[in-house]
C-alpha cells in the first residue's frame, strides 16, 4: 500500500526559496527548474518504503521519527507513519548549513 506525501508550510516555502535562489541570485532559471524536479521525483518516490532513509541521529529528532534523504546537495526530512500510511515532509535544506540550528526553527 503506497504512503500519502504530506507537504508543511516550511517545506512548501524551503521549496520556494531554494528555487529563488538558484533562478535569480545565481541567474540560473533553467537549472532552478532542474533542480526542483528531482527533489520533488524524491519526495514522490517517499511513497513506496519510506523508512529505506536512515534516521537524524540527533535528539531532539531521532525520537521523534525524522528520516533524511539527500537529493544532490540537499536533504529532505521527513516523518513516516506507517500506521496511518503517511510521510510529512517537514524541511528541505542545503546540506552545508547548519542543520541542527535549522531544525531548532521548525515549528514541529
Amino acid at each position: 500500500m503506497k504512503y500519502k506525501i504530506v507537504l508543511t508550510k516550511q517545506a512548501d516555502t524551503d521549496l520556494r526559496y531554494i528555487y529563488e535562489y538558484i533562478a535569480f541570485t545565481l541567474l540560473e532559471p533553467e537549472i532552478a527548474v532542474r533542480q526542483l524536479e528531482r527533489i520533488e521525483k524524491g519526495i514522490l518516490s517517499l511513497d513506496e518504503m519510506p523508512e529505506r532513509f536512515r534516521a537524524f541521529e540527533k535528539e531532539p529528532w531521532h525520537s521523534r521519527g525524522i528520516r533524511q534523504m539527500p537529493i544532490d546537495n540537499f536533504i529532505v526530512f521527513y516523518i513516516p507513519k506507517a500506521d496511518v500510511k503517511t510521510v510529512t515532509i517537514i524541511r528541505i535544506m542545503y546540506g552545508g548549513r547548519n542543520i541542527d540550528a535549522q531544525l531548532k526553527k521548525t515549528n514541529q
